[in-house]
This record gives C-alpha cells, structure tokens and sequence, in this order.
C-alpha cells in the first residue's frame, strides 16, 4: 500500500527557483518592490507569501503569479517556455548574434583598404623618385 504524503508549497522556494530560471536577480525584484537584497532574501525564505506581494513579484518576473504559487518542474519549463521572448528577457541579458563570416569578411576589406592605401603611396614615391 502506498502512503501518500502531503506536499507543502514554498512560495519562497518558488520564487528563488523561477527568478534564478530566468536568470534574474534579487536586487532587482528587491527593487521592484522597494526592499532591500536582504529582505528579498529572508521572503525567499517564507513558506507561505501574500497574494499582493506574490502578484508584485510575478509582474516584475513577467509570469503568471499561479506559476509560482503551484510550482513543479514540469510546468514551470512550461510557463516560462510560452512567456519569455526576446523583449522580456532584454533587461536581464544580452546575448549579441553575429555570423562570424561576416567578421572575417570585414577584418578581410579593411586589411585590402590598408594595403591599397600602402600601395598607392609606394606609387606616389615611385613617381617623385622619377621625376627627380
């Protein structure tokens, strides 16, 4: 027979485990809600949140406040799947794209534009040398 044990929700749990998912700090949910890294810290640590902070901070996160409230792995991949794009995430990280082709490419016309510059002046010395 299989005993079944209840599962507790840590709202504070919750939010340390999304916030770092995402990559976000506690300053700066700390910030949005006017407090301090440390009392962010010790919310971090309460098991059970009030809804309004729980809201405040699910704004600042930009995910559903139920997201944090009924926490799982499984759907919280799926909450933060469908709600981040590159918008949201701007804030929090930068993450530049280039094609590297494209590097050599320009690093490969600037060197021929020094070396066609080298060379007309080489013809410019040239021509002074026959002149003289």
């Amino acid at each position: 027979m299989k005993t079944i044990y209840p599962t507790t929700i840590h709202h504070g749990q919750n939010i340390k485990r999304l916030r770092e998912m995402l990559g976000v700090k506690q300053d700066t949910i700390a910030v949005g809600l006017s407090m301090t890294q440390q009392a962010m810290s010790k919310l971090e640590q309460k098991e059970q949140i009030d809804d309004e902070i729980l809201e405040k901070v699910s704004k600042i996160l930009n995910i559903p406040a139920d997201a944090i409230k009924n926490f799982n792995d499984e759907s919280a991949i799926n909450v933060i799947a469908n709600t981040i794009n590159a918008a949201n995430v701007a804030p929090f990280c930068h993450q530049p794209i280039f094609n590297p082709i494209e590097k050599i490419v320009e690093l490969y016309e600037r060197m021929l534009k020094i070396e066609q510059e080298k060379n007309s002046l080489l013809e410019q010395i040239v021509a002074s040398k026959k002149e003289k």
